[in-house]
């Protein structure tokens, strides 16, 4: 099995903060355990400069691979950020992490950084069991990709979807293929077309729409 390399970790603390201590210990420990490569410290107070160039709010603030924390975090919390930094699902439960928070706008910057962010996500997709709000946040992140070369390098994935157990999964599938622009969509949009399910049809029935209208663009 590939090993991962650890995350490194930057950190900012600040004089007075009841969190700082327990989150610095927190990452120190796992920099001794090797789950943390290096570990950078900034006192706010020192060098605000930094902070600002960060975009640093508030302490302790974290930056955690590709991740991003605020906040006080435990140290069974900073665990499993550092082994998620350094997983391929790693990115769907930040972005999910988000959401959670209200968060859009971050998990969009996100995700824009690295567009290859974008096909680990679909496991959230997939999930009917997922909060409504992180699954229509999750499918407008998808839909800010609208006719991108790596939306339609998740057409696989999608066209498996559409054969879900799940309508809601089928439902959300057509709708980003549809998006896709891509005739290669269509076998998969045309299963949906007489699906057992209403809303899946009349999703299916758009997606069909937005390819012919992709097609003529085209």
């Amino acid at each position: 099995m590939t090993r991962h390399m650890p995350p490194d970790a930057l950190l900012f603390i600040a004089p007075g903060c009841p969190h700082c201590p327990a989150v610095l210990q927190g990452l120190s420990d796992l920099v001794k355990e090797s789950l943390i490569g290096k570990m950078t410290v900034v006192n706010v107070a020192v060098h605000p400069e930094l902070a600002e160039d960060n975009g640093v709010r508030a302490a302790p603030w974290l930056r955690l691979g590709p991740f991003t924390l605020t906040g006080a975090h435990s140290p069974v919390e900073l665990r499993l950020w550092a082994e998620r930094a350094g997983s391929p699902d790693g990115a769907a439960h930040y972005v999910e992490h988000l959401l959670k928070q209200g968060g859009y706008k971050q998990a969009a910057v996100f995700v824009t950084e690295d567009a290859h962010r974008l096909k680990p996500l679909l496991a959230i997709i997939a999930n009917p069991e997922a909060s409504l709000d992180v699954r229509l946040g999750v499918s407008a992140l998808l839909e800010s990709h609208a006719g991108t070369a790596e939306l339609r390098e998740l057409l696989p994935r999608l066209g498996d979807f559409t054969r879900h157990a799940d309508h809601r999964v089928r439902a959300d599938a057509c709708y980003l293929l549809g998006l896709t622009g891509s005739e290669a969509a269509r076998s998969h949009v045309a299963t949906c077309l007489n699906d057992v399910h209403q809303e899946v049809r009349e999703i299916a029935a758009e997606a069909w729409a937005e390819l012919d209208s992709a097609k003529t663009r085209g």
